[in-house]
């Protein structure tokens, strides 16, 4: 395997093997191009069509060719590099998917050439300040927004500076924002629905913090499927506001000393699942019997449970090269209103739900 960078024997004009940097007239020779063309396509002009750049990349990357960055930037104003930064309040959220999502996004870069620059920041001030030195010290194109805000201070800065972002997610204000994200909201709406086809009718809700834009659309989607289920939203059995396992436990606690507690329980994450089904452990309901509960995210903490947690699960890694994707396009110059799309998680059935049982039902209210 050649690595981007590596110094490798190559075969000068007399036939005898030499060392040293792989050059464009090499490649030039390897396509039967000229150079100029080849500098062209390796540089992305749109007059050179997309199979001839295909076709010189694929040669470079044979060859082991490697352009110099510097020199490439002074011509291209580009530095072919992704930016990521990780707010560090917020990376036990993060965690549990970190590496795949680094992963998908290394993969989708290293595929065309470019590179990743991550950063990480104790708090949104600081990463504001980051993006902004970033920006200036050009160290990369643009950048992937993770963990996206009902209303984003990032995507303001970068399109006052006029760089260009994609977010995982989505935000208020859409205008001049290109973005991938996961249909949430349609995860909670199928959990509703599910657990209403079991023969729930009192299902309670644990929700994010309505700051990320991911809490307000999943919040909407609960309360929307309730009605299309016919079953009444009681708010009682809303709680929001909720970052973690500790926070969704006392909650589900909460819930369940009440007075009339609900037979199922549905997280806007997995972590806040997890909580309640804790709750529910230590007051001995067995899961997916006394008390059912459906999760979302997918993640090592559901499957840690026993039994497993019930979730629509994201696949990050294909998020990460997706989002990649879209920056690189935008940074090229495709326009954000053409870069928008979204996918759906996928159901993992686990223990934890099931019908109520007859004790259960006659804990709670008739709805009606």
């Amino acid at each position: 395997m050649i690595l981007m960078g590596e110094r490798r024997d190559i075969t000068g004009t007399d036939g005898r093997p030499g060392m040293g940097r792989v050059t464009i007239s090499q490649v030039a020779a390897e396509t039967g191009l000229a150079k100029g063309t080849v500098s062209r396509a390796l540089n992305d002009y749109p007059d050179i069509s997309h199979g001839t750049k295909q076709r010189v990349r694929a040669a470079a990357r044979a060859l082991g060719y490697t352009p110099m960055a510097h020199a490439q930037a002074i011509r291209t104003g580009r530095v072919r590099a992704v930016g990521l930064i990780l707010q560090m309040e917020q990376h036990d959220a993060q965690r549990p998917f970190l590496a795949d999502f680094l992963r998908g996004i290394s993969v989708a870069a290293s595929a065309e050439g470019w590179t990743l620059t991550v950063a990480t920041a104790a708090s949104q001030d600081e990463g504001l300040q980051t993006y902004r030195r970033l920006i200036a010290d050009r160290k990369a194109d643009g950048f992937i927004l993770p963990r996206t805000l009902w209303v984003d201070p990032r995507a303001e800065l970068l399109r006052a500076a006029d760089v260009p972002f994609v977010m995982y997610g989505r935000t208020r204000d859409d205008n001049g924002c290109a973005w991938f994200d996961i249909r949430g909201e349609e995860a909670v709406r199928q959990a509703v629905l599910r657990l209403a086809d079991l023969g729930h009718t009192r299902i309670a809700y644990l929700g994010g913090d309505p700051i990320y834009t991911f809490a307000v659309l999943r919040m909407q989607a609960f309360r929307d499927a309730m009605a299309e289920a016919g079953l009444k939203v009681e708010e009682d059995l809303i709680r929001d506001g909720l970052r973690d396992i500790a926070s969704g436990e006392i909650a589900g606690a909460s819930l369940l000393d009440g007075e009339a507690r609900p037979t199922a329980i549905v997280g806007a994450t997995d972590v806040l699942a997890v909580g309640a089904a804790l709750a529910a452990r230590a007051r001995g309901l067995a899961l997916g019997r006394d008390v059912s509960i459906i999760g979302y995210d997918g993640s090592p903490e559901g499957e840690m449970l026993d039994p497993k947690l019930t979730t629509y699960v994201v696949d990050q890694a294909a998020a990460g090269r997706r989002l990649t994707e879209l920056l690189i396009a935008r940074i090229r110059g495709d326009a954000p209103h053409g870069l928008r799309e979204t996918a759906e998680a996928k159901l993992r059935i686990g223990g934890t739900d099931g019908p109520p049982n007859e004790q259960t039902q006659t804990l709670g209210r008739t709805n009606t």
